[in-house]
């Protein structure tokens, strides 16, 4: 009681109000259990994916009576129990770890972004080999013999150079493989083998082409093997002696012809150039000027003939610019100017000659 003669409290006390919880101390009011960001969304979807179009209730709202009417009984009952599934699936807890992946996932994302982006990518993977080759030199797979063999043109150092040889490579992480198609890429090295021997030897041989013509084409004047492959750009002093070719597609029939052509070293040691025609025939051309016109089937038979009548008659001797052997049962020869005109002259002064006899 209080100094009036009240209780201070009432005798009866009515049951917890609705914001109260049993147990709680007096005045503290009930926390609410709030609703988790999962459950709400999972709701929403719930009343979303109940909404379905081919939802009895909601069906005349997506469709119209007609069209849903005139839908298969099959295909209302698949949407259904997809509707069903999906209901399920969203309602399912999400697993363990998913934030964390996402966060890893974005960080990833971001990192590879600003490395491709600033351009950091090549450097970022030497790095990543270099750490490798590293690893495997620390376990005694150190390249610590190179064995090379068959070079001449291409020097030793371009060849480690070029298989991927270096002082931090490791035998292990060698590809054996890219380091051959590499060295095959190079046009003096026709073969290449790359052979590892571990732990730590190393084994490249090599075969090279040979120069074996000039080839020019468009004013532009190359060093070819016989194959036609193209090995210097430019020619040295050294390839000066070299036959020369010309033509579109000579660089490809070079050995063919120079092969018949060396059959016949009189005529060969007179040959200035040798040029395809239309990519059909060869004509030579002579160091006194000469064009010998050959044809497009047996070159060989046209060479004998030229041959013998330069033997017999001097043919090749004479003040003559064309000697043509397309055809095989005749020769056409075209005199110089100058020859033509002193042709010219004697044969109006042999009429002039018979005309004052007569």
């Amino acid at each position: 009681m209080d100094g009036g003669g009240r209780l201070d409290q009432p005798l009866m006390r009515s049951r917890p109000a609705a914001g109260e919880r049993v147990g709680a101390r007096i005045g503290e009011p009930m926390r609410r259990r709030a609703r988790s960001p999962r459950r709400r969304v999972g709701k929403l979807l719930s009343t979303l994916l109940s909404a379905w179009p081919f939802s009895t209730q909601l069906s005349s709202t997506w469709l119209s009576v007609e069209l849903y009417s005139a839908l298969p009984p099959w295909l209302i009952a698949a949407f259904r129990r997809g509707r069903r599934w999906l209901v399920k699936l969203v309602r399912l807890p999400p697993p363990r770890g998913v934030g964390i992946a996402a966060s890893v996932l974005l960080l990833a994302s971001a990192i590879g972004y600003g490395v491709v982006e600033g351009r950091h990518l090549p450097a970022l993977i030497e790095w990543a080999k270099d750490a490798r080759d590293a690893a495997a030199d620390s376990l005694g797979f150190r390249i610590a013999e190179v064995v090379l063999s068959g070079e001449k043109q291409v020097s030793r150092e371009e060849i480690l150079t070029t298989a991927g040889v270096t002082g931090r490579a490791s035998l292990l992480f060698l590809d054996a493989d890219a380091a051959r198609a590499r060295l095959m890429a190079n046009p003096w090295i026709a073969d290449a083998a790359v052979l590892k021997l571990y732990p730590n030897r190393l084994q490249i041989t090599i075969t090279e082409r040979r120069a074996y013509a000039l080839w020019q084409k468009d004013g532009r004047v190359k060093v070819i093997a016989a194959d036609g492959t193209v090995l210097e750009p430019f020619v040295e002093r050294r390839y000066i002696k070299l036959p020369l070719v010309v033509g579109q597609g000579a660089e490809r029939d070079a050995k063919n012809f120079l092969d018949v052509l060396d059959r016949y070293p009189d005529v060969a040691r007179q040959v200035r150039a040798s040029i395809l025609v239309a990519q059909r025939r060869w004509d030579i051309l002579l160091k006194n000027g000469i064009d010998v016109q050959l044809p497009e089937t047996n070159p060989a038979a046209a060479l004998s003939r030229l041959v013998a009548l330069d033997r017999g008659k001097k043919l090749l001797s004479r003040d003559i610019t064309i000697v043509d052997l397309r055809l095989p049962d005749r020769v056409t020869v075209r005199l110089s100017d100058a020859a033509a005109q002193a042709r010219s002259d004697a044969l109006k002064a042999s009429e002039k000659k018979k005309g004052g006899n007569v």
